[in-house]
């Protein structure tokens, strides 16, 4: 009547929280999402989702699947598919992303890589230039 189910650890995404006023020192490494309302000094790479709340602040890179950043983030930003930028957010760093959203008021300073059909247009206009100047 009953099945007994086996889980580990692997198996189940964990939701962790780094919450206002602690301060982390160091890397983390989450296959779970993670939401930071302190302060992280170092890199964060997870495989769910980063949330930011407006008090949380990252001084480093950050890798993850989708992120919603209230905070500040200082470092290069890589999120294979959202980004959503509120408007209490402040980025300062270069973002490589599947898909942007940025809300009014939000600060981003960097450089911007979205999706592939950026890297096909910069693809084609050095195609277009190199074949140019082959004619010219």
């Amino acid at each position: 009547m009953f099945q007994k189910i086996n889980k580990t650890a692997n198996d189940t995404a964990s939701i962790n929280l780094i919450g206002n006023g602690t301060a982390i020192s160091g890397d983390i490494t989450s296959n779970g999402d993670v939401r930071i309302d302190g302060t992280l000094n170092g890199n964060i790479t997870i495989n769910g989702k980063l949330v930011v709340g407006s008090t949380g602040k990252i001084e480093g890179n950050v890798t993850c699947q989708n992120a919603d950043i209230s905070g500040e983030i200082h470092g290069k930003v890589e999120i294979s598919e959202l980004l959503i930028l509120k408007a209490s957010s402040k980025l300062l760093g270069d973002i490589i992303t599947g898909k942007i959203s940025i809300e009014p008021n939000a600060t981003f300073t960097g450089t911007c890589n979205m999706g592939a059909v950026v890297k096909n247009i910069s693809n084609g206009n050095q195609q277009s230039e190199q074949g140019a100047s082959k004619t010219a």
